[in-house]
């Protein structure tokens, strides 16, 4: 009885999948793999909680116990979550800069990640255009990069609001202070630098002699943790300037010390004289709660795909909002944000050589130590480094080229990706929102106004371009009259329906009124190429007159014979319609 259950239990948890065949040689690259990613991680998660309004440890908190669920239940060996830009920027709207805001909107967002995965529900992502996301995430760059040139150049009291931002930014440029703009320009540089080394380094071979490969090793080491040597690096000039007695850098400040509490969230919250309950809280966060899971999960299954297909392995969409769901939830016990796929620390992950989600292990428990024991070191971090290190994240998120190929491309396309760029600069949920919907209006149309060709002979052979559904019934019907009626001497009607899988009751009832109105003016509709579904359909229907070509060639043959009369092509043909008043 245990046997046919296996399936079941490793397809919902698929580390069985893997650990069964663990080696020692995939420990020592999952090893080398999560050492480097958790190189990565440690500031970025620091500069990722001050996009997200939060206290820097949050940070942190929130970016160890997605590397463990994921090592159990995911099913992409490359894949880490954790904290992200874009999340951090969806959080400082929907959590409040409130600490308590986040850490529920974390909790709430897995419930909801979860249920999505057990209803099966992945399907819903398909409904978010790439030009919808490619409008948020290059939008959502140029929000996070300007909204950290304050931290760049030391000033103070800068409000978080885009358009207010800039204003006041470009009103107090003289009060930047030079310390902190000039590390802050220097990091910037030297992250750039390593970045552009790490682009151009070649791969190396093992016929070069040891020198050459430790060499190359050093330099690619160096590049992928450029973070982690940038931010170490301003740390000491800030620790040298704090021992000299003078200190001309904005510092990050005191941490605190050790691990966060395991507990249930927090359902309501105290403030000065009063209590938020659950309820108000949700409603504060409001669309939040549909925009951060379905964002989330956007971002990991994308990653995951985009890999997977690297590596020649399939993911199951559901299975990772399952995994999300459950790192959400879970990490909510311990005060994380929210969280979702890292494209950047994926990509290190990879290039790493990780074998499994194993290094997700090597990752977390690298955070954990962090937190325990170097949280006094992280006061002299400077303000200018982490925001360089922000900077330097999502600036590649801008994706300049896009406008240019939709252009090129489908330039319809465009409406929805300039909505969702533009009004994401005002509220993220707004342009978000409306990106979608614009999107969607577009699909609806074109489902119903479908491409009609009309070939004139001595009937009329329509045939449409996509399958038929009931919001095109109306435009077929307008195409068919004006066309048959409009011709001298009218002519009737053979539909090609070679495209169309399946009708509903709508289009039914839509062509038993087209051949009503067909057959008062002495003319015949008759259908050809019907796949089999939509036959019985119209065959259950019992429409009037209803005559069917099993071919377009048969159809076209018969052309100047009359429609339903003796012509020697066979045809169905049913009697009165039970479907329309007599």
């Amino acid at each position: 009885a245990a046997g046919p259950r296996c399936p079941g239990v490793r397809q919902r948890l698929p580390v069985l999948r893997w650990l069964p065949h663990y080696s020692l040689a995939w420990l020592q690259l999952d090893l080398m793999a999560g050492l480097t990613v958790g190189l990565t991680v440690v500031p970025q998660a620091l500069a990722y909680a001050e996009v997200a309004g939060l206290p820097l440890q949050y940070g942190l908190y929130s970016s160890f116990m997605g590397c463990f669920v994921y090592c159990f239940l995911g099913t992409a060996k490359d894949v880490t979550l954790g904290p992200t830009a874009i999340m951090s920027l969806l959080v400082s709207s929907y959590a409040f800069h409130e600490p308590v805001y986040a850490i529920l909107l974390a909790f709430l967002s897995g419930c909801i990640q979860l249920a999505m995965g057990l209803l099966h529900l992945g399907f819903l992502l398909d409904f978010i255009s790439c030009p919808v996301i490619k409008g948020f995430t290059s939008a959502a760059s140029i929000t996070i990069s300007f909204s950290q040139v304050k931290n760049l150049l030391g000033l103070q009291g800068i409000p978080r609001q885009f358009f207010l931002q800039v204003y006041e930014m470009l009103r107090r440029i003289g009060e930047t202070r030079v310390g902190d703009a000039v590390l802050g320009l220097a990091c910037l540089a030297v992250l750039a630098g390593l970045r552009a080394m790490k682009n151009r380094l070649p791969q190396a071979s093992r016929a070069e002699p040891l020198a050459a490969r430790v060499s190359h090793l050093i330099v690619w080491t160096s590049a992928t943790a450029r973070n982690a040597l940038v931010v170490l690096f301003a740390g000491l000039v800030a620790y040298s300037f704090q021992v000299m007695g003078s200190q001309p850098l904005t510092l990050t400040g005191s941490i605190p010390q050790g691990l966060p509490a395991f507990q249930l969230p927090h359902f309501s919250m105290t403030v000065p004289n009063s209590t938020i309950p659950f309820r108000s809280m949700v409603e504060d966060m409001g669309v939040g709660l549909a925009v951060v899971p379905l964002m989330g999960l956007l971002e990991t299954v994308a990653i995951a795909k985009a890999f997977a297909s690297q590596n020649d392995y399939r993911i199951d969409p559901n299975q990772e909002l399952l995994a999300l769901g459950f790192a959400n939830v879970l990490g909510s016990f311990v005060s994380s944000y929210p969280i979702t796929g890292s494209f950047g620390r994926t990509a290190v992950n990879a290039q790493s050589g990780v074998c499994t989600p194993a290094g997700g292990l090597v990752t977390g428990t690298l955070v954990l130590l962090s937190l325990a024991y170097l949280t006094s070191l992280f006061y002299y971090i400077p303000k200018a480094a982490l925001a360089a290190v922000i900077i330097s994240a999502v600036v590649p998120m801008f994706d300049a080229g896009i406008f240019r190929t939709l252009w090129r491309v489908k330039r319809l396309d465009l409406v929805p990706l300039c909505v969702t760029f533009l009004l994401c600069f005002w509220e993220v949920q707004y342009g978000i929102v409306a990106g979608v919907l614009v999107s969607g209006i577009l699909l609806l149309h074109s489902i119903a106004r479908p491409p009609i060709k009309v070939l004139e002979g001595d009937v009329l052979l329509v045939q449409l371009g996509s399958s038929l559904h009931f919001p095109a019934m109306e435009c077929l019907r307008d195409v068919i009259c004006s066309r048959a009626l409009a011709a001298s001497p009218r002519r009737s009607v053979i539909l090609d329906c070679c495209h169309i899988s399946s009708i509903d009751y709508t289009v039914v009832v839509g062509l038993a009124e087209l051949l009503q109105e067909l057959r008062k003016h002495g003319l015949s509709l008759a259908f050809c190429s019907l796949q089999d579904p939509v036959l019985q359909v119209l065959l259950s229907a019992e429409l009037e007159g209803f005559q069917h070509f099993p071919s377009r060639e048969e159809a076209e043959r018969c052309g100047g014979a009359e429609l339903g009369g003796g012509g020697t092509v066979p045809f169905i043909s049913t009697g009165e319609s039970s479907l329309l008043p007599a």
